[in-house]
């Protein structure tokens, strides 16, 4: 099963979260139908939002992570709760591309660089807090990197891989963010920067059975905190599809009784179908007259 592994180094000085997530995206893209460069996109987008999910304070808090870069794939969007379990899709799942001179995924130009990463935190107020950066290179990673270290003013390194086997199914994924403390010598920096740019994929270490946490923290005697298991998991319900039709107002409903037709709605995350006959939606009304 996936999870989320936090690291501390043994001087304090810099920590890490890594994630494992092979199920999470594999189970995107067997819902989402994707294609290998749609799974690379939304799977490291996925990651990404897990991390930030597992760093929230409050129970009952959000983080989603929002990408359009103006890209034929359009819109990426992923949302973590705060355990790290988190879901996601994109607008266009079935964009094929040709693969880059070294035969990778071209995520870059799925997603394209004329837009922003966006970040929205849920806290439970009545404004989610709301930052972005423009994108850097679409690959995500970098983009990663760039609104944590300007949104949060620390700095710190991200490293995000999916790697699709030849029959499109997710052969592992998963990613990482390390950051550095205030006070972080500049030999510490000098050791992770080498050990970041040494290392390798991602995905080369998670496919090899490797260890990101010692990979990225070598030679500064990491210490692992925490291991929370996380997955790919929606939370809608037929009560909260109800609550959002309720919330489209007494013409809408009405214009949709109008139709005498059966209702459908379809959740984007998990692509559930929930059926609403006439009579259902009349009720529903009903609740809108005085």
């Amino acid at each position: 099963m996936d999870e989320i592994i936090r690291a501390v180094t043994e001087d304090g000085f810099a920590k890490i979260t890594v994630i494992t997530g092979r199920d999470i995206v594999e189970r995107a893209r067997q819902i989402h139908d994707l294609s290998p460069v749609a799974t690379a996109a939304l799977g490291r987008t996925l990651m990404a939002a897990s991390i930030l999910g597992d760093m929230l304070k409050e129970d009952d808090a959000t983080v989603t992570v929002r990408l359009n870069g103006g890209g034929p794939i359009g819109s990426v969007i992923s949302v973590s709760d705060s355990k790290g379990n988190v879901r996601g899709y994109v607008q266009n799942p079935h964009v094929d591309l040709p693969l880059k001179a070294n035969g990778k995924l071209d995520v870059g130009s799925a997603v394209g660089t004329g837009g922003q990463f966006t970040v929205s935190r849920d806290l439970g107020l009545k404004e989610p807090y709301i930052g972005s950066t423009e994108l850097v290179s679409g690959e995500i990673a970098e983009d990663f990197a760039k609104y944590y270290v300007e949104s949060e003013q620390v700095g710190a390194a991200c490293g995000l891989g999916v790697l699709v086997d030849t029959d499109r199914s997710v052969a592992c994924a998963g990613g990482f963010l390390v950051q550095l403390l205030p006070g972080a010598p500049d030999t510490l920096i000098a050791l992770i920067e080498s050990n970041i740019s040494s290392m390798g994929q991602v995905t080369d270490i998670l496919s090899s059975g490797g260890d990101i946490v010692n990979a990225v923290l070598n030679g500064l005697n990491p210490t692992v905190l925490k291991r929370t298991k996380v997955e790919y998991r929606c939370y809608c319900s037929r009560e909260r599809v109800v609550r959002a039709i309720d919330s489209i107002g007494h013409e809408a409903l009405e214009d949709i009784l109008k139709s005498g037709e059966n209702t459908e709605v379809v959740c984007h995350f998990c692509n559930t179908k929930y059926h609403f006959p006439p009579s259902e939606i009349e009720e529903i009304l009903a609740k809108h007259l005085p």
